[in-house]
């Protein structure tokens, strides 16, 4: 049957379920609770089949037809289940829903955004910000199928990935969920992460449907921390923010999570023109919405948008939000039977809704589930745990390596200090098997901090001085008496994990105890690699101009420390780049792809690391930078070639970018934009020539009328050193 037929079979299928439906089992359909709204409170350490109490199942999925069920039980820190709760979990919501008058499945949603990072064992990749740093998009697609093949072994249907939001705003405690401050690489990586996770076919038995999230403009709050207003005009909004939504929906994401917080004084959740106008009517979405934890209420309680709880919820349905994440309660449901039986929501908008949610959960195959998968090859596979360290090791970005300190030799002895060296926790950041990513003794221990992998691969001496708490003190004089017998310290600092509203911070310095610490570890006047461990550019000029080499780890998963040992010792030869501008200080944030006036008088661009940085053990050089014709008609694609060599003594890959500048526009345009990227692999000595299609689209932008618009005119081309340029003739 061609998709064609299948689309039209399930538009049929879903009008003919909608026309037995009562009010109340539709409005059931839009209702999605958090499991403790089913959750045996008193049993949560007891065995799976305790955790769930009939008569609150009974009373969501019966009485009050929940469409949705979302989250992991609280235990006591909604924690990651094993794959035998999981299955009694899932399999109990189901057969309830069979006892239903319609047999309408609840679809059952989880948060697994570097894996399946609910379920215990699972294998937890580098978090966005460093798939990021791969620039390597069939990692991205690896991972994708890797994370829907081992939620669905969990048994669960859907997961609330993957973050199309780019992270701009350093400061904002959830830019480490996303892939970066540019567009073309948000947009390449995340597409690439859909298409691996639902395939052809999101019903298929090791696929699943994502979810694109926060639609939109989430994450560029004015003053960093989460969940706070967004001043984006509407231009900045469709240039920087949409396209990559846009992609996810083409890419063929069936769902949408919705903003938490506002953007231009309209809160997310009550934006007809961003829910409705743009992304049903201009973007041609077709799926459901689903709002964020308690947003609908929100409006009422937080944002003083609703006089009453009941006004939020017909502000919420109206502007577009299919679906309400409530989360503990049934009062949504109430009040949109309410608000419809008083006709102040039409049964129209309620039937619409249903409808995209009923399509979504016949699209996923629901209606039929298919065997679940065996643990047995499909879960925390050997193949799945190389790929992860693989990715791991891809991600880890060297910034500085003075005097080619590194690789250390494997003799070599090492003092290894600092907060973030012996803790498997803050390589993997929040949403790691609790929602904070913090509880260190729930974590594998078969899985190796950075210094116990350091202490698999020494012949040396490594001497640990430090605890693995942020907030003990490191005995700094020890440090300094124990430098004396060693040749280099390896000073571990950073964050600890966290993710939305708890990680807010005031300033970007890390905090006094690790300068003090740092300074103490300079001052022995041994060589100092600095690595860094967490979610956001942390100010560490100071440090970074006087160490010796500068590692930049970010979170880059549960094989994070091996991966790091790995380059440390020369056993892999990084390639990672930033996906990010690293900023030289606290106020010094600006983006690479800046406009002409920051540049003007005084360059404002200095980040202590720009975007696309990352250094190797081996050297590569890109040249012969052209272009097929110096001129080339509207509407026509135009085909750049370059050529990259590997100039060193050593294999190892090189990510060749390629960027574009529109000389002169209406619209005033930044001075250079990623349009695309290759990574190759390289022998000594070796060249290989890349080629890259430059599309209308690369060369659009949002003009004065805020369509996108492509203008006659020059263009530049960039590659390393060298630039060419074209003309597009009307």
């Amino acid at each position: 049957m061609s998709a064609q037929e299948t689309n039209k079979t399930i538009e049929n299928k879903v009008k003919h379920l909608l026309s037995q439906m009562t009010l109340e089992e539709k409005v059931g359909q839009m209702t999605q609770v958090d499991i403790t709204a089913i959750g045996n409170i008193e049993k949560l350490h007891g065995r799976a089949e305790e955790l769930i109490d009939p008569a609150k199942l009974e009373d969501a999925v019966l009485k009050h037809h929940v469409g949705s069920i979302l989250n992991t039980p609280f235990s006591p820190n909604n924690e990651a289940q094993s794959i035998e709760t999981w299955h009694v979990l899932t399999r109990t919501v189901q057969d309830a829903a069979t006892r239903t008058r319609l047999k309408i499945p609840v679809i059952y949603g989880i948060d697994a955004i570097h894996g399946a990072t609910y379920t215990q064992n699972a294998v937890l990749f580098p978090q966005a910000i460093n798939m990021a740093a791969t620039f390597n998009a069939d990692l991205a697609f690896k991972e994708g199928e890797i994370t829907a093949r081992e939620v669905r072994v969990s048994g669960l249907q859907w997961n609330f990935s993957t973050v199309m939001d780019i992270g701009r705003q350093p400061l904002w405690p959830r830019l480490w969920e996303t892939f970066g401050e540019d567009v073309h690489l948000a947009t390449v990586m995340g597409t690439s992460y859909i298409k691996g996770h639902q395939g052809d076919d999101f019903s298929a038995a090791d696929k699943l449907p994502t979810c694109l999230k926060h639609y939109v403009g989430y994450s560029y709050p004015l003053n960093g921390r989460d969940r706070t207003p967004a001043w984006i005009g509407e231009r900045m909004l469709r240039e920087y923010f949409l396209p990559t939504f846009e992609a996810g929906v083409k890419a063929g994401s069936p769902t949408v999570m919705v903003n938490s917080a506002e953007v231009d004084g309209i809160p997310g959740h009550a934006n007809h023109h961003y829910l409705t106008t743009i992304l049903r009517g201009e973007i041609g979405f077709k799926g459901f919405t689903v709002s964020d934890w308690a947003d609908i209420e929100r409006l009422y309680t937080r944002d003083k948008m609703a006089a009453s709880p009941k006004e939020a919820v017909k502000i919420a349905v109206m502007a577009g939000i299919d679906m309400s994440m409530v989360p503990f309660d049934f009062s949504f449901y109430d009040l949109l039977v309410d608000l419809v039986k008083s006709g102040e929501v039409p049964m129209s908008r309620i039937d619409e809704a249903v409808s995209r949610i009923l399509t979504v959960k016949y699209q996923a195959g629901l209606f039929e589930p298919k065997p679940l998968l065996p643990m047995e090859g499909n879960f925390a596979t050997a193949e799945a745990i190389e790929t992860n360290r693989q990715a791991a090791r891809e991600s880890i970005v060297l910034a500085k390596n003075d005097h080619n300190i590194l690789p250390l030799k494997k003799d070599a002895n090492i003092l290894v200090t600092g907060p973030t060296a012996n803790l498997l926790s803050v390589l993997n950041g929040g949403w790691t098997i609790t929602w904070q990513g913090a509880a260190e003794e729930l974590y594998p221990q078969e899985k190796l901090t950075v210094l116990e992998a350091i202490q698999e691969k020494s012949t040396g001496k490594v001497t640990f001085v430090g605890g693995n708490a942020f907030d003990a003190p490191i005995d700094i004089q020890k440090v300094v008496d124990e430098a004396k017998s060693h040749d280099v310290i390896l000073l571990s600092l950073g964050e600890h994990p966290y993710t939305e509203t708890p990680g807010n911070i005031e300033t970007l310095n890390l905090d006094q105890a690790q300068i003090d610490l740092a300074n103490a570890a300079i001052a022995t006047g041994k060589p100092v690699i600095l690595l860094t461990l967490g979610g956001r550019p942390r100010i560490i000029t100071s440090i970074a101009e006087r160490a010796s080499a500068v590692i930049l780890g970010f979170l880059p998963g549960m094989e994070g420390g091996e991966a790091i040992a790995d380059i440390l010792y020369g056993d892999y030869n990084p390639n990672g780049k930033l996906p990010i501008s690293y900023p030289r200080n606290t106020n010094g944030i600006t983006p690479y792809d800046y406009k002409p006036i920051e540049s003007f008088e005084t360059n404002i661009y200095d980040p202590l690391y720009p975007f696309g940085h990352g250094l190797s053990y081996t050297t590569f050089e890109t040249s012969g930078l052209k272009v097929e014709k110096s001129q080339i008609s509207m509407g026509e694609n135009i085909t750049v070639s370059v050529n990259v060599k590997n100039t060193g003594s050593l294999k190892g890959k090189e990510a060749v970018l390629v960027y574009i500048n529109d000389v002169a526009a209406a619209v005033t345009r930044p001075n250079k934009q990623l349009k695309g990227f290759k990574k190759v692999e390289l022998a000594p000595g070796q060249t290989e020539s890349l080629s890259f299609t430059l599309t209308p689209h690369d060369l659009s932008f949002i003009g004065v009328d805020l369509k996108r618009i492509v203008e006659p005119g020059d263009f530049t081309v960039m590659v390393g050193n060298e630039t060419v340029g074209f003309t597009v003739t009307k």
